[in-house]
């Protein structure tokens, strides 16, 4: 039985790799509970492929994950816009600049993972994490506003929300980059442990979380 379908995204932007898809294809290895799915990095078939897995899976977690080189942590999302503005062609090269993901859907959704919570977790079992207050304007956004927009209009009793996470170390060596980046291996725990800490917790902590910038 499906409890937590994952998702994470084909390799974009000249990559060779995507570490949000190696991570929750790792986590579903070694969980009957969890399903992982790789979406294309297409502003186009994006969504529609997260509809069929939730249709498909069933599940009661839904978490999205994808790629935020340069932030050097795992970063659970606190709230998508309403909005698409691509600063580089997607993987099938359409670039769309100023338009609604949901054309008169809300301004904004906000998760309902237990973000705060999820982070206190992950950094417990020595993983760095922060909460992220932008998950961008590119199709991480999208995915993040249009799975919200599923899950209140269509799946009510389904819980989800996005995570960035940092460049893989492997991915950054392969480059000969240096940039901040965990091993696939730590993005994979931090990931299973935010979604153990979501299948138990449904209000989240009450501890402070905001940011200046």
């Amino acid at each position: 039985m499906t409890q937590v379908l994952m998702t994470g995204f084909a390799p974009f932007g000249g990559e060779a790799v995507n570490p949000s898809w190696q991570a929750v294809s790792r986590v579903a290895a070694r969980r009957d509970d969890v399903a992982a799915v790789e979406l294309p990095c297409e502003f186009e078939a994006s969504l529609p492929a997260l509809r069929r897995a939730i249709e498909e899976h069933r599940p009661s977690l839904v978490v999205c994950t994808g790629q935020a080189g340069g932030r050097a942590g795992v970063t659970p999302e606190r709230v998508a816009i309403n909005l698409v503005d691509a600063r580089i062609p997607d993987n099938a090269g359409a670039q769309p600049v100023d338009v609604p993901v949901v054309p008169h859907g809300p301004a904004a959704y906000f998760t309902t993972l237990p973000v705060k919570a999820a982070v206190a977790a992950i950094r417990a079992a020595g993983v760095p994490a922060s909460v992220s207050h932008t998950a961008g304007t590119y199709v991480c956004n999208q995915v993040f506003y249009g799975l919200m927009h599923l899950l209140a209009t269509e799946f009510p009793d389904v819980r989800g929300g996005f995570v960035h996470v940092p460049f893989s170390t492997e991915q950054v060596a392969a480059a000969g980059q240096a940039e901040p980046s965990l091993s696939v291996a730590s993005i994979a725990d931090a990931l299973e442990t935010l979604a153990d800490t979501a299948l138990r917790v449904t209000e989240d902590l009450a501890v402070t979380a905001g940011a200046e910038h």
